[in-house]
């Protein structure tokens, strides 16, 4: 009391200035009272206003009604509570206007029951009274309930028309909107306005129908309707989502008032429609416009650039960031990080991760599956354990980049446990995309048996991503009886694949089972199904040059031709001699050596590389590749090239299984290379094997002699017999490697005889005859 004594002399002081005397004694206390709670509403001081309500003997209704809109406006529910028990305990009659501004304010703070119970104890109601109850459970996805009132109600407006179809349309039931925008038209006292029809353009649009946002569009053309901002917008989301590019860009242009939903809008509708260049030059046009784009702007340009492997024009749209600001807790920077791990530029990809105060789980999960489709599946694993340890809690997508980084780096025991801690750790459901990175994880090391357990007792049907994988990991290792099951297993999924025949025959042709093989391709033909050939692409100077196999079509395909001719010459005079395992068996071997020669992806490297700068990084996107041989070859082609410092990125992923042996050992080789330490290295090689699981021919064996090979000349032991030496020590690792598998290793003894030849060939030792 005392509190307010004080602020009622402060407040007749202020009051009383400027004033008669005679005319402010007139006042009486409950005006005082009255002009006190507007001023302390007027300043947002609503407890103290809802103390001072307690002082009052009997409250006018002018005093309940202001407190209860001040609560509206602050979405003060608590306190709209203790203002609705007030009118209780003072036995105060609410006119219909005060009971409205309570439904109201209930509605709007989401307490749908009270104001339920509220509308359920009045006596009286109008038209305000059904349409604010309408809306409330609309916009909460209540439409059960709002439909109920509006069936219920005795008269409706514009309002409730409203109310009930934007509920429909917000909640995903487009086609009850339309009904009852059907029953609108018809209704003889409704009048159809622009929020009415902006609402059902919004339910055409996610059907989607195009007819009957037609048919709307030529009412509001014929009503002169077709003028106003808000109904542009929903044309133009509308032609949109029908695939209509061309009416939406017409609705677009039309639009005198384009704001940066609109710029956003129809920017996000041509890349959805694979119109990458229009989006492109309508996002420069907006630059151009002065309208700031917003964060959702830059995140569907930057994720349409990573979706194109527009490296080039990402780093663009980062640099326009930079000049006018952003915020970096924003959905941009996520697509930021994305743009540069699809890329393959990890380095930007890290540099800008760096800088969020606290990433979230869309930028760690594009970071790890950046690293890990890229080669550094080492940094991808650790980035996860950073995950953890930061506290975000990981989802079921940032596994996939997990158990692929497991997968790339050999670490099998590592990736089961990962695979295992989603359900039993993390309380996550395994998807299909995790069963099929866990199935190529085996499959890749040889383990078939572990694999077709897991596929026997997962709960959820195998899909073709997962039996692909099986299937080429029975390539590798030449499972033939687990390749059928495999092969079978696609042939009912898809059966038009030419992916799974070819495969299948390959693994008999591999076998010498020619009957089979013969068998599969003969299937193959009978059904006209026909392998489409591998294709790559390559951007230089931002134009996209695309290459087939034998492709010739090229302006400089002259020049690219001469630089492989020169650099197949100088491979083949160091004893080089391609595998041609991976080439399609149907073929003579002649052609299977002329077949890698003007391989698609080769064509796409030469091209990059006369064409650029010494030091420019080469990143070439593949479509069906024969990468076994690929990396191989570019490889060993580097060693002939004079701009042997080009970092050459496969957008997909370069697989570099062989690092963490190599890494492990090329100490020890330093030291145990000597004519009699031959017997100490396989030693140490088959605990890496072991400790690792990484060892997979043909890639290791190779990898393996040739440093085993590059060691002695480093520590100048280069003579013939520790060449000899080496020959014996491949012999017998390749004899062990056999017994420690149960796979058909014939591929894997040519392999190690193919590296031992091109050893003694490059070391110009041509007089030793083994």
């Amino acid at each position: 009391m005392q509190k307010f004594r004080n602020f009622k002399r402060s407040f007749s002081f202020q009051k009383r200035q400027g004033l008669p005397q005679s005319r402010f004694n007139e006042r009486s206390e409950g005006n005082e009272f009255e002009e006190a709670i507007d001023v302390l509403c007027q300043q947002n001081r609503l407890n103290e206003a809802i103390e001072l309500l307690h002082q009052i003997h009997r409250p006018s209704p002018r005093i309940y009604s202001t407190l209860i809109a001040a609560c509206v406006r602050h979405r003060a529910l608590q306190e709209g509570k203790m203002v609705h028990a007030h009118t209780k305990a003072s036995k105060f009659v609410p006119r219909i206007s005060i009971s409205n501004r309570l439904l109201d304010l209930y509605s709007k703070c989401g307490s749908l029951d009270d104001a339920q119970k509220l509308f359920d104890e009045m006596i009286h109601r109008d038209l305000c009274s059904w349409n604010t109850m309408i809306a409330g459970y609309a916009k909460i996805g209540r439409l059960q309930q709002a439909r109920k009132l509006f069936d219920e109600m005795p008269q409706r407006d514009n309002f409730s028309w409203n109310a009930a179809i934007s509920g429909y349309v917000s909640h995903a039931r487009p086609w009850e909107a339309l009904e009852l925008f059907r029953r609108m038209q018809n209704h003889e006292s409704s009048n159809l306005n622009k929020f009415t029809l902006s609402s059902a353009l919004a339910a055409s649009a996610a059907i989607p129908c195009l007819r009957l946002g037609k048919e709307i569009h030529g009412y509001l053309t014929r009503t002169g309707l077709d003028s106003d901002e808000v109904v542009w917008s929903a044309l133009l989301d509308l032609y949109g989502k029908c695939a209509s590019l061309n009416e939406a860009r017409g609705i677009f242009y039309k639009m005198e008032d384009k704001d940066v939903v609109s710029w956003t809008t129809m920017i996000h509708r041509c890349f959805e429609d694979g119109r990458k260049e229009e989006g492109f030059s309508l996002f420069r046009e907006l630059m151009r416009s002065g309208i700031r784009p917003n964060e959702y702007t830059f995140a569907g340009v930057l994720n349409a650039c990573a979706g194109h492997a527009a490296e080039h024009l990402g780093k663009e749209v980062h640099s326009y960031m930079v000049r006018i600001g952003y915020d970096p807790r924003s959905y941009a920077v996520s697509a930021l990080v994305h743009l540069y791990s699809k890329c393959g530029n990890t380095e930007n990809a890290r540099r800008v991760f760096n800088q969020m105060p606290r990433p979230d789980l869309v930028s760690w999960t594009s970071l790890i599956a950046g690293y890990a489709q890229n080669g550094q599946p080492e940094k991808a694993l650790w980035f996860f354990e950073l995950l953890l340890r930061s506290g975000t809690k990981p989802d079921q997508v940032v596994f996939v980049g997990v158990l692929s980084a497991c997968t790339h780096a050999g670490l099998v025991d590592k990736g089961l446990e990962y695979f295992h801690s989603i359900k039993e750790k993390h309380g996550l459901m395994h998807t299909a995309d995790h069963y099929a990175c866990v199935i190529d994880l085996l499959a890749r090391s040889g383990r078939f048996k572990e694999a077709e357990d897991i596929i026997d007792k997962m709960p959820i049907k195998p899909d073709k991503f997962l039996w692909a994988a099986l299937l080429g990991g029975c390539r590798i290792h030449g499972n033939l009886e687990v390749a059928e099951r495999a092969a079978n297993a696609l042939f009912e999924i898809e059966p038009e694949n030419p992916a799974t025949y070819i495969t299948l025959a390959n693994i008999y042709a591999n076998a010498g089972l020619w009957a089979e093989e013969a068998r599969v391709r003969k299937g193959m033909e009978s059904r006209g199904i026909v392998k489409k050939p591998g294709k790559s692409w390559i951007e230089i100077k931002r134009q996209v040059h695309a290459f087939l196999v034998g492709d010739t079509s090229h302006p400089k395909i002259c020049d690219i031709h001469a630089f492989l001719g020169e650099i197949s010459k100088k491979m083949k005079e160091e004893g080089y001699i391609p595998d041609i395992n991976f080439v399609l068996h149907d073929v003579e071997e002649e052609q299977k050596e002329q077949n890698l020669v003007y391989h698609s992806e080769k064509l796409a490297v030469a091209f990059g590389i006369i064409s650029t700068p010494p030091g420019t990084p080469i990143k070439v996107a593949e479509y069906f590749g024969t990468w076994v041989y690929m990396e191989l070859w570019i490889k060993i082609s580097s060693h002939f090239v004079s701009y042997s410092n080009y970092p050459i990125q496969d957008l997909h992923e370069m697989k570099r299984r062989w690092l963490l042996i190599l890494k492990g050992m090329n100490t020890f080789m330093h030291q145990q290379l000597t004519a009699s330490g031959s017997q100490s290295i396989f030693e140490r090689i088959s605990y890496l094997s072991h400790k690792h699981n990484n060892l997979q021919i043909p890639y290791s064996l190779v990898s393996l002699f040739r440093k085993c090979f590059e060691t002695m000349i480093q520590s100048r032991k280069f003579e013939v017999s520790g060449c000899k030496k080496l020959h014996t020590l491949g012999t017998e690792f390749a004899w062990n490697y056999s017994n420690l598998t149960t796979t058909n290793n014939s591929t894997n003894t040519t392999t190690v005889n193919g590296a031992l030849i091109e050893i003694f060939f490059r070391a110009k030792l041509r007089n030793y005859e083994g």
